[in-house]
């Protein structure tokens, strides 16, 4: 490896938990004002209904998660939907971060199952738009993504 390689992965690797940690601020204030919907089929008829409201999909897998068809298939409609739509979308892996972030049980005490957090979206009403940095560096991040040609950008939440 040259330096610039050493020097360059450094700086990637930090611009990466960067995003990380303004996605998990962003997706705690917008639950807060009630702006998520959890779930692949919750956030598709939301979508359907309300495309403008949408700022950004977040789907989320972990490696059992990457055999399983029919979620890849509608990974593949949400992403091809959210690109039609100019809604920014990420890839993250993590999902017992996200379940903490979301405050979600794992495991329901009523037997319940838990909600598909395969899918989260975050809205933003335009009567109380989010103001949130978090909000911006995620869709900077994004943006920037689309520009060096990958569409959908991959992000990993640490466990804490």
């Amino acid at each position: 490896m040259t330096l610039e390689e050493v020097v360059g992965s450094n700086s990637t690797v930090k611009k990466m938990e960067t995003v990380s940690q303004a996605l998990e601020e962003l997706l705690v204030a917008a639950q807060q004002q009630d702006c998520v919907t959890v779930g692949v089929y919750e956030s598709a008829k939301l979508m359907n209904v309300d495309p403008d409201s949408v700022v950004l999909c977040i789907l989320a897998t972990d490696e059992e998660d990457e055999d399983d068809i029919a979620l890849q298939i509608h990974f593949t409609l949400l992403q091809a939907f959210c690109c039609d739509n100019d809604i920014n979308i990420v890839r993250v892996s993590g999902m017992r971060r996200l379940a903490q972030l979301l405050k979600e049980d794992t495991e329901d005490s009523n037997s319940n199952e838990p909600r598909d957090l395969h899918c989260i979206l975050v809205t933003n009403p335009p009567v109380q738009p989010l103001q949130c940095q978090a909000l911006q560096d995620v869709g900077s991040f994004c943006e920037e993504s689309r520009c060096s040609n990958q569409w959908v950008p991959c992000l990993e939440l640490q466990d804490r």
